[in-house]
């Protein structure tokens, strides 16, 4: 970014899931003025399963939610902020709402964004538009609005199943032994059950899982919850 130079957030359609369109495909939206703030919510899923008559009982994960990304846009037509007076706002509104959410009848859905502003690239689909008329003409046509617009995350197929397959116990992981690591500690964030252990100590032909010398790269080899338990 050049020194002095003030970059408009932008907002980017795609009509294809992995955001390949051709630039002459794509359409856009720019902002007249950034957004003071913005914000971003993250939200995971567990059930706790309770028996009745018990006391507690562990929450078990059930899903990891797309995050949620919202801010407010300005739109006005008066012309102090651009210096170039309009009747009203009544046709940008139309044009931000087609882009945001319109039902395209080639792709059978509205279309998926990239957002960016700065070192923010935030990619999803706009699941709200809420839009609060804050001045009129004195014919009553609306001159100024505060939009605030809310996308869902929105990851590719090949890469959310390419990042989910590297996390699971079923595929092989290697780690490099810090201080304080304990071979049953990492056992259990790899394969989410501490007991084996001794499998992995077996395979890296440790004669002591007690004692992990720092620096020190562990192989921890394909297993699942079908493996037996050593």
């Amino acid at each position: 970014m050049a020194l002095g130079k003030i970059e408009k957030l932008k907002i980017i359609a795609f009509k294809n899931a992995d955001y390949s369109d051709a630039p002459s495909d794509q359409q856009s939206f720019t902002a007249m003025l950034n957004p003071e703030t913005y914000t971003l919510d993250y939200k995971v899923e567990y059930q706790d399963g309770q028996g009745q008559g018990t006391s507690s009982a562990q929450q078990r994960f059930t899903v990891k939610k797309p995050e949620e990304f919202a801010f407010e846009l300005l739109i006005d037509s008066s012309g102090i902020i651009d210096g170039n007076p309009r009747e009203s706002i009544e046709d940008d509104i139309t044009e931000l709402r087609d882009l945001l959410l319109k039902y395209e009848g080639d792709i059978h859905e509205p279309k998926h964004f990239q957002v960016l502003w700065g070192s923010l690239l935030f990619k999803g689909r706009c699941t709200g538009l809420n839009i609060n008329i804050k001045l009129f003409n004195p014919d009553g046509k609306p001159i100024r609005a505060i939009c605030k617009v809310t996308f869902t995350g929105s990851v590719e197929d090949n890469l959310r199943t390419a990042e989910e397959r590297r996390e699971s116990p079923d595929m092989t992981h290697f780690r490099m032994i810090k201080a304080g690591d304990t071979l049953p500690m990492m056992c259990f964030k790899i394969y989410g059950n501490s007991n084996y252990y001794l499998q992995v100590a077996r395979v890296n032909k440790l004669t002591s899982f007690r004692n992990l010398t720092p620096g020190t790269e562990i192989f921890f080899p394909p297993l699942n919850k079908n493996t037996p338990v050593a």
